[in-house]
């Protein structure tokens, strides 16, 4: 079973639904992060905090090699099983079997593998990568560019993410949705929430593929999971969005010279080797990194026990707190995606610190955190699922908040 802060048996649900009414008073309470920046930082050993440009290329290098491999190894797939001594032996039906085998395993590691470029990239945003800015930047411009993100324009929302992280008021994504977004009366009113989330599994599937598909490209394009207050039609496209200053501009141009690029690159690809070699070479793992990054990144984000914060009560620490480390597909996930997943307390807590040393890091963060630290061991597909359930809106009012599901239950509260 997962842990989250609370044991499974700790937990307890509460909530007005069929009728039925009750608070809150029953559940464990919660207190926030007592502590300064300076006290959280000093339990790490000041030598974690460095960067070697050295280290972090090579492991670039190595992800750069495996793409390569991966693809020349695929380059054989189609040969090999649609070739007569393959369907003489294993029969049309058994090469043809063989043959999607071979593919859906060359997307499966290219997709982690491109997912785990796509990281450097972000480590690159922060700063992590090296000391030299300009090679952070060229490094990432490059990498992210190959994968679809504005680079610059993606950097400068992403920075107010970290420092205004679970405040409801100034987060940049994943702002959670409020009672009255969803139109739903205040608590102490006799609710049936079947009116409101009543939905089907199959319908709840649908929508939770939809998000692990669609939901970056979305947020870029539209704002979607963004800030409630932006106006309509907010974009990390547009120089003039509401998401830069003026002094960013010409970054955001340089962002869409990438991705302009990038198009122009496709198209040529395409009239040398056609539409379904480009589709099945590039933009099936290109999909499963946009899979990957938002299962990574809605888990770090979103779970029934990390509070939000509005007005008084949110600091940089506490916002750096409320974000959960997970065991993300084991050694695969550890290995491919560079434990993005696995140490990103800490990240949040110093994101310019190298990734390689997230895992020193995060001994001495948990010692000197303990119930603080937020970590589940839940199976990470099993998590996806339940916390799309589970979370689905907070309070319109309070200082700090905790994620209902869909029958208005919620598994902790804010102490006195």
């Amino acid at each position: 079973m997962g842990k989250v802060l609370l044991t499974q048996s700790q937990r307890r649900t509460s909530g007005t639904y069929k009728g039925r009414r009750s608070d809150d008073s029953d559940l464990p309470e919660f207190k926030p992060l007592p502590w300064t920046l300076q006290e959280i930082r000093a339990s790490i050993p000041s030598e974690l905090f460095l960067r070697d440009t050295r280290t972090s290329c090579l492991y670039l290098l190595r992800d750069l090699l495996m793409a390569s491999v991966w693809w020349r190894i695929a380059c054989y797939i189609d040969p090999l099983c649609t070739s007569s001594f393959t369907r003489e032996t294993a029969s049309l039906y058994g090469a043809e079997a063989l043959r999607w085998l071979c593919w859906i395993t060359y997307w499966w590691v290219q997709g982690l593998t491109f997912t785990g470029i796509w990281v450097v990239g972000h480590e690159c945003g922060h700063g992590a990568f090296s000391s030299n800015k300009w090679v952070c930047d060229a490094v990432g411009f490059i990498t992210h560019s190959f994968l679809w993100t504005p680079y610059f324009s993606w950097k400068i929302s992403h920075h107010r993410h970290h420092i205004s992280h679970a405040s409801i008021e100034r987060d940049e994504v994943y702002v959670p949705k409020t009672r009255s977004d969803l139109g739903i009366p205040k608590a102490h009113a006799e609710i049936d929430y079947e009116d409101y989330f009543g939905d089907t599994p199959i319908y709840t599937l649908y929508m939770l593929i939809r998000q692990q598909v669609l939901a970056f490209p979305a947020y870029l394009l539209f704002n979607v999971s963004g800030q409630k207050k932006y106006p309509k039609w907010t974009n990390h496209f547009d120089p003039n969005s509401i998401l830069f200053n003026k002094q960013q501009r010409n970054l955001v141009i340089i962002s869409n010279i990438g991705m302009l690029a990038m198009i122009w690159l496709v198209r040529q690809t395409i009239g040398a080797f056609g539409l379904a070699s480009v589709v099945k070479y590039y933009g099936i793992p290109w999909l499963c990194v946009s899979h990957w990054f938002i299962m990574i990144t809605y888990l770090h984000h979103t779970d029934p026990d990390v509070p939000h914060y509005r007005k008084g009560q949110w600091n940089f620490q506490r916002g750096a707190a409320a974000t959960v480390d997970r065991d993300f597909l084991g050694w695969w996930g550890r290995f491919f995606l560079h434990d993005v997943a696995h140490y990103h307390v800490v990240h949040h807590f110093f994101p310019k610190m190298p990734w390689y040393n997230g895992e020193k890091a995060t001994e001495h963060l948990k010692n000197f955190m303990g119930n603080h630290y937020c970590y589940s061991e839940k199976p990470v597909f099993r998590a996806l699922w339940d916390n799309y359930n589970k979370c689905q809106f907070v309070e319109d009012e309070g200082d700090i908040v905790f994620y209902r599901d869909k029958h208005g239950r919620s598994t902790r509260r804010p102490a006195q």
